[in-house]
This record gives C-alpha cells, structure tokens and sequence, in this order.
C-alpha cells in the first residue's frame, strides 16, 4: 500500500484549503493511506474523514522542538513513500528531509527546499493574474494527479447535523464576526446596523470560537429585541459548518469561516476592509458574494496580511462600506 503525507500547520483557514489536495490525492490513489500531519487545535476538522486513515498533530505551543522531533521519528517509522509539504517554514522543511521518503515535495520559499526531490515556485497572487490558494497547492501534486485543482472539502457527519438541527426550525443566517486581525474585522458597530436592518422573519446565528464570545455577546445584546443568537463556542467546527451549510446566508470576513463555507459549498457573503479577493483566498462556494468598499483608498491594501490597528487610524476600508451592499445578498 502507498503511503502518502500532506503537511499543512499553518492557521486554520489554510489548512481547509489545503483538503482539496487530500480529495485529489484519494481521487488519483483511491488504495493509498493517506495521512495528514497538523497544528494541534486543528485535528478536529478531520473527525471521520472518510480519505484520511490518520490525522498526526503537532503540539506547537508545548514542548515545541521535543514534539517536533518525536514527530519526525513517527513519520520514519511509518516510511511514507511521498509527502507533500503546504508549509514553507523551516520545522516542516526539516520534518520533510529526514523522513526517509523517496519523494518529498514543497515550496522553494522553504527554508529546506534545496534538499526536496521537487521544489515548486511559491506564485503569488496578483490583481492581473489571480492564482487562488487552491491553484496554488495543487501545483505540488500537478504532476502526480494531473487533474485540476479541487475545492476544498469538509465533511460533517451525521452526528454533527443532527446537533444543529434544532437551529433549522425557521429561516436564519450566520454571522461571523471576529477575526485574528483588526483590519480584516468588519467592527461590531457595523454588524449591528446591518443586523437591524434584516427581516424580521430572519435569525442571525453568531458564530466564533470561545475566544469570539465576548464580541458576539456585545453584538448579541445590542439586538437583544431581535432575533439573534450567541452560539460562539457552544459549536465546534464540523457542527458549524454542518449549520453554514443550510443557511439562507452565511456572512463573513476575509477568514477561516468564509473556508468552511467554501467547503461544504455554503452560500456566503465576504467582507473584505484591509484586504483584497485577488490576494488568492476568495470564497468558492457556488453562491458567493464579495463586499468591499466602492472607492478606491491609496491606503487599502495596507498589507498582504491583516494588522492589529489602521495605519491611518481611520479605518476607512471598513467604515465605508454600507448595509445595502449587504443586504443585497439576500435578495
């Protein structure tokens, strides 16, 4: 039996991404173990996953290197015959050079990558020649598969449905409003206008981590009188994407919500403040829209990634953009 590895332990949001590799991979080597190497926090994403025979996870926070290296003593002893890098930074690169496969396969921007058998150039995105994430991590398996690059996939079972079934009674939307940066945030203020200016027949479900509770409570309880409801923490990530995937609207920053959206096919609606689409990690989903601010700022983007405050202190980007831009999704 073929023995294949995928190492992806980046952030949530790129590691969904990174599954279309995985449906690929099944689709060319449908007896092939296939095993999945992540960041500790993220393994719940492939509960029962019906490609995966095994899901390895690395504990980055505790016991960093010693975890690496009891890692790195697992993966020889299984003797995978191929592994597939997604990280470029130098932990996996080391990860991927001592493994003793025959193949090993990653971004030349890895640190490591001179000792690959194959090295594939990091493309990045442009506003003339978008290339999704997606494009881009199929390139690592293009001449393995030689199919297109597949959507990312998750795959919620039915246990996960069925604890979210209660919340399908009447029409609803999802909002999820946080994210790890300041700019890519839609503020709360904002959340709150437009959720005033819903329907009345309409429930908003707010969703996030434990972390995002306290900003979904604050967003909750300015529109107590309506119908919204705080389930951040109170889902984990297969059960929200089980409840995205039947919703009228899922509404979402530029993060990992709008990806698991996109992999279990979920109507969705994308806020963009600090960042742009053609950055490469648009939704997908088959029903998707963008919202971003209509006026060009000689300030946006400020970056490749979202930062902790406005450089400008007026955060514009995200000001400006208007309720009617987003409620035009539901029409």
């Amino acid at each position: 039996m073929q023995k294949i590895l995928v190492i992806q332990t980046a952030f949530i949001g790129d590691v969904v991404l990174a599954t279309g590799i995985i449906e690929n991979l099944h689709s060319t080597y449908p007896d092939a173990r296939i095993d999945f190497l992540v960041r500790k926090g993220n393994e719940s994403l492939f509960i029962n996953h019906p490609f995966l025979n095994e899901v390895l996870v690395w504990n980055k926070r505790k016991w960093k290197y010693p975890h690496l290296l009891q890692l790195l003593f697992r993966i020889r002893k299984t003797h995978y015959e191929i592994i597939i890098n997604v990280q470029r930074f130098a932990a996996t690169g080391f990860l991927t050079v001592l493994s003793g496969a025959k193949e090993t396969i990653g971004f030349d921007k890895n640190p490591f990558s001179r000792w690959f058998t194959k090295k594939i150039i990091h493309q990045i995105s442009q506003v003339n020649h978008v290339l999704h994430e997606i494009e881009r991590n199929h390139l690592l398996i293009s001449e393995l598969t030689g199919t297109e690059a597949a959507r990312p996939r998750l795959y919620p079972s039915q246990k996960n449905h069925d604890k979210v079934q209660q919340f399908k009674t009447t029409p609803y939307i999802c909002v999820a409003p946080a994210s790890v940066w300041f700019t890519k945030q839609f503020p709360p203020d904002k959340w709150i206008s437009f959720i005033h200016e819903l329907p009345e027949n309409i429930t908003v479900y707010l969703l996030g981590g434990p972390a995002d509770y306290d900003l979904c409570e604050e967003i909750g309880t300015q529109c107590s009188h309506l119908k919204v409801v705080n389930l951040s923490g109170k889902l984990n990530f297969l059960e929200s994407a089980a409840l995205m995937q039947d919703a009228i609207m899922n509404f979402v920053n530029d993060s990992a919500p709008m990806h698991f959206a996109s992999a279990v096919n979920a109507p969705v609606t994308a806020i963009y403040c600090s960042t742009l689409p053609s950055f490469g990690f648009g939704p997908l989903s088959e029903k998707s829209f963008i919202v971003e601010i209509i006026d060009e700022l000689a300030c946006r983007p400020c970056g490749l990634h979202g930062k902790n405050a406005c450089p400008e202190s007026h955060f514009k980007c995200a000001n400006g953009i208007r309720n009617d831009q987003l409620l035009r999704a539901l029409q």
